[in-house]
């Protein structure tokens, strides 16, 4: 019998006696045909009919494309141009930890948010792009007004706590504060400090080279032709049994020095 599924045993064995392969029923048949098994999983395919085979069916129709919607937010527009127009800004430190909870919504907001001072006089760059979306959906204004009108005051909020920032410096300072320096300008100290070894490792290899470059080897000239003779001068001693001696000053022996002092003058003479 041909393996088939748990559930379609007793179908095939049904086959099988109307095909009168089987001359007998199996002693199970009987019962399982009173109490069926479970039907085929839900991922087997269903039996299609006659009708599923019409041109007209729904089978037939072209079903459109799974891929989900594009999310669209107005406020991803307004913020692409804030950033465009304030390239700065997004090199402003922030931190990215998240709560547990969603933090609540501002108290001012909506038809009581006409300024974007109400929200503090340091307002982040997402202050400015949800006022400019507030005063579009809540005071009825065109978005390149609102979007206008939320970056004039952002600026003018963003020059006054500059100055204020500036003034309270130069006041501390003139009291004595001393501050610290900052992640910038440490991280340009330390720039600094690299660059120096540099400089001091170009020149302590140039010092190296110098050092290279003070001895010379200093070869002595043989009195003879300067010429090359194509090794003829070479060959001619050779058969006249003429050894050549390139070193004819530590080849001579000797002379007896009279005093120490002068074997020393001797030994460096020749070391020279």
């Amino acid at each position: 019998m041909v393996r088939r599924i748990a559930s379609q045993v007793h179908q095939q064995a049904s086959r099988l006696l109307r095909a009168k392969y089987l001359t007998q029923e199996p002693v199970w048949f009987q019962p399982v045909l009173d109490n069926p098994p479970l039907p085929l999983p839900p991922k087997a395919p269903p039996q299609r009919t006659a009708y599923d085979q019409k041109p007209g069916s729904l089978l037939n129709i072209n079903l459109r494309s799974p891929r989900p919607l594009p999310v669209y937010y107005l406020e991803d527009d307004i913020r692409r141009q804030f950033f465009r127009d304030h390239p700065f800004e997004a090199f402003r430190p922030t931190t990215l930890i998240e709560g547990e909870q969603i933090a609540p919504p501002h108290e001012v907001h909506g038809k009581s948010w006409s300024r974007l001072r109400l929200r503090g006089r340091n307002p982040k760059p997402e202050d400015a792009i949800q006022f400019a979306l507030n005063l579009y959906h809540h005071h009825d204004m065109p978005l390149s007004e609102a979007y206008a009108r939320a970056v004039a005051q952002f600026r003018s909020l963003r020059s006054e706590h500059h100055v204020a920032t500036t003034f309270a410096v130069m006041e501390a300072e003139e009291l004595g504060a001393v501050f610290l320096p900052t992640e910038i300008e440490h991280g340009f100290e330390k720039e600094k400090r690299a660059l120096a070894t540099w400089e001091r490792k170009k020149e302590m290899d140039q010092n190296a080279l110098t050092a290279r470059k003070r001895w010379k080897a200093i070869v002595q000239k043989h009195n003879g032709v300067d010429q090359w003779t194509k090794g003829q001068e070479y060959v001619r001693l050779w058969r006249e049994g003429v050894k050549p001696n390139y070193s004819p000053l530590l080849a001579e022996p000797l002379p007896p020095p009279s005093t120490g002092a002068d074997f020393l003058q001797v030994v460096k003479t020749r070391q020279n």
